[in-house]
């Protein structure tokens, strides 16, 4: 690919507008499904996480399969059928209504949603110009981020004015259009090239170059999980239930602030000065969400939640997508998805058998705690190897 190629073309905007669409579906249903799951299915703390937890098995196991499929095969068969599966799983949640039929939905649409975000992340990356893949991931996650602001937003406000069967329906609407333009793509043609050594074993399956910093951002989703899943809840046990829609628009929108400048950050001076001050901001997020108990700090912590994350997310996918080789890009993109989707359904389970022990104050303080264990993880994992190697290589440069 040509790097003075536009960043911004027809096939790039499609596969954002689908991956935008695939992720509205996906953040309605994880802020309203925990209401859903205490007030029509009667359901108690831990079988909340446990719907999350269900969703994210389905789609750790197919992140590897799609990243090694989308490396060898038809993409556009992939991400077409992917889409598919998604779009059927999602009509049919108005049918639900037992518990265990909604754990055998979630774990059917967990596979749907595995195959089609990892599809569309390996596509997004080759449609950008190797000059600009900070730029370019940073801007492909803006969508993911715009659904962050709508989403919960729309799905909670459904939820308090309607009925289910709207909210349904908005979702089902929403993965067609996910469907229509991930079906209007046109994938380039690549010549695939080959290993001087195949791959044996499970490194047919995982980027082993992109597994140290996926670990740093499998910490982050494993307090960001506390957010999707218990904020709805949390918000309701203290009267802010009005409040919640607008945590989440507020938490979305400094993110889609700063994507603009956080990627050129990135592409001109690195990952270090985005990531460290991300933790930060994320980790004093999660203290004062963990003290809130009126709507300002809830509103603030926000805000600042939405700061750091926005900062470290990218950060971390590019960085794994730019430690593989051009043809295991896709496997890099599973590889990265896989740990911090684990990370993320672990936390969501983890931390609700935390609330369900304590309170949800306890929950949101302990979560900041290991994000800012991170920080640490990051140093030793990246920050420090990636110094060594650049020291390493400016010394013949030096004689």
């Amino acid at each position: 690919m040509n790097d003075d190629q536009k960043l911004w073309n027809r096939d790039f905007v499609a596969v954002c507008l689908s991956s935008f669409f695939l992720f509205m579906t996906f953040y309605i249903l994880a802020v309203t499904l925990p209401i859903f799951v205490t007030d029509t299915l009667h359901g108690g703390q831990q079988q909340i996480g446990l719907v999350m937890t269900v969703f994210i098995i389905s789609t750790v196991i197919l992140r590897p399969l799609t990243g090694k499929w989308m490396d060898e095969w038809n993409r556009k068969k992939i991400i077409s059928f992917a889409l598919i599966v998604f779009m059927i799983c999602t009509a049919l949640y108005p049918l639900i209504h037992q518990y265990e039929l909604l754990l055998g939905l979630r774990f059917l649409h967990g596979i749907g949603f595995g195959m089609a975000t990892t599809a569309a992340g390996a596509v997004a990356v080759e449609l950008v110009p190797d000059r600009r893949k900070g730029e370019g991931v940073g801007y492909f996650s803006l969508f993911m981020s715009l659904a962050m602001v709508v989403g919960p937003f729309l799905g909670l406000s459904i939820m308090q004015t309607h009925n289910n069967t709207l909210l349904f329906s908005v979702c089902i609407g929403f993965s067609v259009l996910s469907l229509l333009f991930g079906l209007s793509l046109r994938i380039p043609q690549r010549v695939v090239q080959a290993a001087a050594q195949p791959e044996k074993g499970w490194r047919k399956f995982i980027e082993p170059r992109s597994i140290p910093i996926s670990l740093t951002g499998s910490v982050l989703a494993f307090s960001y999980g506390a957010i999707t899943t218990f904020l709805s809840v949390y918000a309701k046990a203290n009267g802010l239930e009005s409040y919640a829609s607008y945590f989440f628009m507020v938490f979305a929108l400094m993110i889609v602030i700063s994507r603009p400048f956080t990627g050129k950050w990135f592409d001109r001076s690195g990952p270090n000065g985005l990531v460290y001050p991300g933790v930060v901001l994320f980790t004093v997020g999660m203290i004062v969400l963990s003290l809130m108990s009126s709507p300002v700090p809830f509103l603030i912590a926000g805000g600042l939640l939405g700061l750091g994350f926005g900062a470290m997310l990218p950060s971390f996918q590019t960085i794994a997508i730019q430690a593989a080789p051009p043809h295991r890009r896709g496997l890099a993109t599973g590889t990265y998805f896989l740990l911090f989707d684990s990370g993320y359904g672990i936390g969501s389970y983890v931390l609700g058998v935390v609330a369900s022990k304590s309170n949800y104050h306890t929950m949101y303080l302990v979560a900041g705690i290991v994000v800012a264990c991170s920080s640490i993880l990051y140093y030793v994992l990246h920050h420090r190897r990636a110094a060594a190697s650049t020291k390493t290589s400016a010394i013949p440069a030096m004689k």
